[in-house]
Order: C-alpha cells, then structure tokens, then sequence
C-alpha cells in the first residue's frame, strides 16, 4: 500500500517517492539539485504570519494545527494539490519535505493529515 510519508529534507538517507516541499521558504544549505523536488507546494504552506506566530513552539502546536487546517481548507490551491497527490499515490509513496528541527511539531505533520482525511 502507497502512502504519505513525512520527512526532512536535511535526512541523508531517504525513501523513494513523489517529493513535495511543503515550506513556504527554501531550506537553508540545500541546493535546488540536492532537493530533487518534483514539486514545491509554497502556496499551502502555512501563511507568513501563522508560521511567525507558531515558531516551532511546541506548546502551540495544537493551537497551530487548528489554524494551519483553517488556511487549507479556505487555500483556493488545495483542491488541485489534493488531486495530484492522489495520482502520485497511484503510482507512487508521496514524501512530504521540510526543513523544521522538530520532527514532532511541524507543518508537514499537519498537512499528512489534511491529506489524509480528505484522500478517505
């Protein structure tokens, strides 16, 4: 079974799959021939302001979560990345790219889950 997978992009070793950054900025020290993206999902990305307010604090992820699925659900470019990502999936894992410290508190989380109620 394809699913959708959560990972940093500063990982050295990574699974094969359908790549996505899902940061609005680009990851410091990685060039664009490192990332290897297939696509880079900056549009659905937490807004500049929500990313600034949550700073990867962890006592405000739930807070974040709930705002960060607000701004996808109202996100105009959400129905269309939903759609690609179910045609990778046909095909292929989906890997989720980020570059946040954290790899329990971070956007990436939030959109796996997005994307997985509303692939059900």
């Amino acid at each position: 079974m394809l699913k959708i997978q959560t990972i940093r992009i500063y990982q050295h070793s990574q699974p094969q799959g359908y790549r996505i950054l899902v940061d609005r900025l680009w990851p410091r020290g990685i060039s664009k021939i490192q990332a290897h993206l297939d696509y880079w999902a900056k549009d659905l990305a937490p807004s500049p302001a929500l990313r600034r307010w949550f700073n990867h604090d962890p006592e405000k992820f739930e807070t974040f979560q709930i705002r960060y699925q607000s701004e996808l659900q109202q996100n105009p470019a959400q129905k269309a990345f939903v759609d690609l990502v179910q045609q990778q999936l046909a095909q292929q894992d989906v890997l989720l790219l980020y570059a946040a410290k954290d790899t329990q508190h971070n956007q990436a989380l939030v959109l796996q889950h997005f994307l997985q109620a509303a692939l059900i």
